[in-house]
């Protein structure tokens, strides 16, 4: 049986009081943790998706299969007392992108055998991406064949685990990571293009499951208009997007899923919910803020422990990421340019967060865990949350959250991820914009 926290988003808007759902792609433990604390104050359930590249059979760049993956999540959902039966888990970009190197029957073979692995693992959101080329197939594919092996993939996860996924097709989605170029000429997807995804999809699906599974597909993946780059970030204009937002009425039961929502304002996450996409995914954005709080948690011990017994030389937390980056650049290299100074800049501060892949080193945890550690639980003095990390101040100065070290790292992946729950919260007709804004 489907979940009923993804399949009321259609009915939701069907009725005119369109309802959203964030889906926190991330494998940190900390936003994870945040993510479900956040998730058990607003008594929703939570989507978590892990992506090819991240969680595969051959344990993707985490070193998880999607069944380790699903165990690391419940396990952090354990300790912070969220019921597992609220946990969903997605899969994102599943197909063969890992493997593209390969021939395209190999590559296949080995992507049927991720989202069997994943539907066998309980995962019930799947997004299905064949749309690369393999071998030595053109980059990207014509929609016929991107569709066929689509439903390739969804026969494969039905075979594993029959009728239990939901599946999310489609594959116009922003650079992962962030946009390499500017952003000024963003368009969002024409109309006609979506619905001819939609009909090659749907004829693919014809004998899947007897038909069925066409029934489960649950949205489809769009460029809305919304990215961000390096420095840079393209907020969502519904006037652009108008013929976009009108297609679904031509595609009963369907929701659109918007990737890189990342940094946009609260305001736009709510318009792009009730516009139609149901589905907002947020990384990089919850990372960020991440990395934003470390430093500002480094600075203060640096302030507050200037006589801490330690070797002269031992550098503090950025200088530790900055060397961990210079060590091995695979994960940077290609996406930032600029002169040294500038990649230097980027390697910290940029929006597409690329030291993200950096944090589980052994020397990046080794030196998290040490941070944490020296300020403890002492409390923090407000004049110092207030320097370093001012968006908590207010809070610190009422009360309302406690000034030590790991209450302020949470705190500050919460605010993110506050801002997607208010906007996906449903919005019913007669509430008035003013209203809105309030909410």
């Amino acid at each position: 049986m489907t979940n009923p926290a993804l399949t009321r988003l259609a009915a939701s808007r069907a009725a005119h009081a369109p309802c959203g759902i964030v889906s926190v792609c991330s494998a940190h433990p900390l936003v994870i943790e945040a993510a479900l604390l956040q998730a058990l104050d607003d008594g929703t359930e939570l989507l978590i998706e892990a992506t090819c590249n991240q969680v595969n059979q051959e344990g993707g760049y985490t070193g998880m299969t999607p069944s380790a993956f699903r165990d690391f999540v419940y396990g952090i959902a354990d300790a912070v007392g969220f019921p597992r039966d609220r946990v969903i888990l997605g899969g994102d970009h599943l197909g063969p992108n890992p493997w593209k190197h390969l021939p395209a029957d190999a590559a296949m073979a080995r992507a049927e055998q991720m989202i069997a692995d994943y539907a066998a693992a309980g995962y019930v959101k799947l997004h299905l991406d064949a749309s690369m080329g393999c071998g030595p197939e053109p980059a990207a594919l014509a929609d016929a064949l991107t569709a066929e092996r689509a439903a390739r993939l969804a026969a494969a996860a039905e075979r594993s685990a029959p009728g239990q996924a939901v599946y999310i097709i489609g594959t116009e989605v922003p650079t992962p990571g962030g946009a390499l170029e500017a952003l000024d000429h963003l368009q969002p997807t024409e109309a006609g293009a979506v619905l001819a995804t939609y009909a090659v999809h749907e004829a693919a699906f014809r004998n899947v499951a007897g038909g069925e599974a066409w029934r489960r597909v649950l949205a489809i993946v769009v460029q809305p208009g919304v990215e961000f780059g390096h420095e840079d970030v393209a907020v969502y204009a519904p006037d652009r997007a108008l013929a976009l937002t009108a297609s679904l009425d031509a595609m009963p039961g369907l929701v659109f899923e918007a990737h890189s929502t990342d940094y946009q304002p609260e305001a736009s996450l709510q318009r792009l919910v009730r516009d139609g996409f149901a589905i907002l995914k947020v990384g990089p954005g919850l990372t960020f803020a991440l990395r934003e709080a470390l430093y500002g948690l480094d600075a203060i011990d640096a302030i507050l422990h200037p006589g801490h017994p330690r070797l002269p030389d031992t550098p503090r937390l950025p200088d530790i990421m900055e060397a961990l980056m210079l060590a091995e650049p695979k994960y940077w290299q290609s996406h930032y340019p600029g002169t040294a100074d500038e990649q230097r800049v980027l390697r910290h501060y940029s929006y597409s967060d690329r030291i993200r892949y950096y944090w589980p080193a052994p020397a990046a945890r080794a030196a998290v865990s040490a941070l944490l550690d020296r300020l403890g639980d002492a409390p923090i003095p407000a004049t110092l949350v207030s320097q370093h990390l001012p968006r908590l101040h207010e809070r610190v100065m009422l009360g309302a959250i406690r000034p030590h070290a790991r209450t302020l790292l949470i705190e500050t992946v919460r605010d993110v991820l506050r801002a997607y729950g208010r906007a996906c919260r449903p919005r019913r007709p007669s509430t008035s914009a003013s209203q809105e804004a309030q909410a």
